[in-house]
């Protein structure tokens, strides 16, 4: 949830909100890369009847660019559809769930795998099924049966699911919307109190998610696996979106509905955090509604970030260095809108050209880290983001380092960041169940019954 309700309009439609993105290398596959789009953020675990699901009107699509023109080089679209059993009952389920096509079921959602490459569309998937959301030990008595059965292995080479997750993204949304009030340091804040831990508000929290393992060769340029770290081939970009029909017509009843016209992008997502943060209220619909090749629109936003310059007034005296920094910050424009060139950081580069888009940039070269740091790059882990983004990624505490300042050394050695800086964090670590060591990687969703809503 990255980008949850990150926009005044996509807040009011949760189906076709892009939450968050992942793209890595897969730890247990390294031929392979994966990648995940959530949607729907926030669902509590007991939200029933109507359980959380895909919408049947949204075009859900993960855009893959290969030559760094922030254009889909390869694309993978999916629609759903929803069937009901019996539309005469309330009920989601009339007994357990025990396969994915169990009779008890009886409101379930199927899909359909789009590959759109070189200007040509491909079905490469139909009639896939996903699991039900996980709801009691009563209704899904096996859910990590019901969740195996649902990751689809292609005819093409490519491994898919799409379903109810536990929401991989950690984050305290109390504390830092609460005036920036990170709880580590909130000592050191303009509103004083005592310093504590943070709190992970996400922690008891499911997520929808369309997830995607693609052979490497898949996506590359030259349909190769490349093992050169500074070849520009070894870097792809990756974004996801949404899309609804230009035009829905419903009757005096709501029981008739026709959609018809050109698809319309609602809803975007590349880095974590972009429009939730870079992009002013007033440009975030527009910005949802763009694509990445025009970001250019956006780099004075990156390269005078409007948090930077609250830093130092939410907590006085810590960032003075950081107060005093009034140069355009190349470093996040490198690291939001073209990758990180060749000779930046030792042995590393994501550098995707002068085109300036919002995108993920993923070095496929880069093999996945033995010791993983949830910090990523700045921890000094090549595998983590801002190349790409793996699913226990800190990026809360990575991008806020960055914004103090930590990473403009890069581009100007004659500064030095603020003490404060390369320590500040959210304060959060996520639960060791949070996540699964295989695909789809994200962990089992939280069941209505056994969690608490909040």
């Amino acid at each position: 949830m990255s980008s949850h309700r990150e926009a005044p309009e996509i807040s009011k439609d949760p189906v076709a909100d892009n939450a968050d993105v992942y793209a890595f290398v897969s730890p247990d596959k390294p031929d392979t890369v994966t990648i995940i789009s959530n949607f729907v953020p926030l669902q509590a675990p007991p939200g029933g009847p109507n359980f959380f699901e895909f919408g049947d009107d949204v075009l859900y699509s993960i855009s893959i660019d290969n030559n760094g023109d922030a254009e889909p080089d390869v694309e993978y679209q999916f629609r759903f559809q929803t069937k009901l059993r019996n539309p005469n009952t309330f009920l989601y389920n009339t007994g357990p769930i025990t396969s994915l096509d169990s009779p008890n079921w009886n409101k379930r959602q199927f899909y359909t795998v789009t590959r759109v490459a070189h200007g040509r569309s491909k079905v490469i998937g139909s009639g896939l099924a996903s699991p039900p959301c996980n709801i009691g030990p009563r209704s899904t008595p096996n859910y990590e049966t019901l969740a195996a059965a649902a990751v689809h292995a292609l005819p093409s080479g490519e491994k898919v699911f799409c379903g109810q997750r536990n929401d991989g993204f950690f984050v305290d949304l109390g504390g830092i919307f609460d005036l920036g009030d990170l709880r580590p340091f909130q000592n050191l804040h303009l509103i004083p109190t005592a310093a504590a831990p943070g709190v992970d508000d996400t922690k008891t929290l499911n997520i929808h998610s369309i997830a995607i393992q693609v052979p490497i060769k898949s996506l590359t340029r030259d349909g190769s696996l490349p093992t050169d770290v500074k070849s520009a081939t070894s870097v792809l970009g990756v974004w996801s979106a949404a899309s609804r029909r230009k035009v829905r017509m419903a009757d005096a009843a709501n029981d008739e509905k026709a959609e018809s016209g050109p698809w319309v992008q609602v809803s975007r997502l590349g880095n974590p955090l972009f429009n939730e943060v870079i992009v002013p209220l007033g440009e975030k619909d527009s910005w949802n509604g763009r694509r990445p090749s025009g970001d250019s629109a956006y780099a004075s936003n990156v390269e005078h970030p409007e948090l930077a310059g609250l830093l130092p007034v939410l907590y006085p005296k810590v960032f003075p260095n950081l107060a005093a920094l009034k140069a355009d910050r190349a470093d996040l424009v490198a690291i939001l809108l073209t990758g990180l060139p060749d000779g930046v950081v030792p042995g590393f580069q994501n550098y995707t050209g002068k085109t300036q888009a919002d995108m993920l940039r993923l070095n496929v070269a880069v093999p996945p880290a033995s010791s993983p740091s949830p910090l990523g790059v700045v921890g000094g882990d090549l595998a983590g983001f801002p190349n790409g983004r793996r699913v226990f990624d800190d990026v809360v505490t990575v991008e806020l380092r960055a914004i103090a300042g930590v990473t403009y050394p890069l581009i100007d050695k004659t500064f030095t960041p603020d003490p404060a800086a390369s320590k500040i964090e959210q304060g959060v670590t996520p639960g060791a169940d949070r996540y699964q060591p295989a695909f789809p990687y994200l962990g089992t969703p939280h069941d209505g019954f056994d969690t608490p809503s909040s």
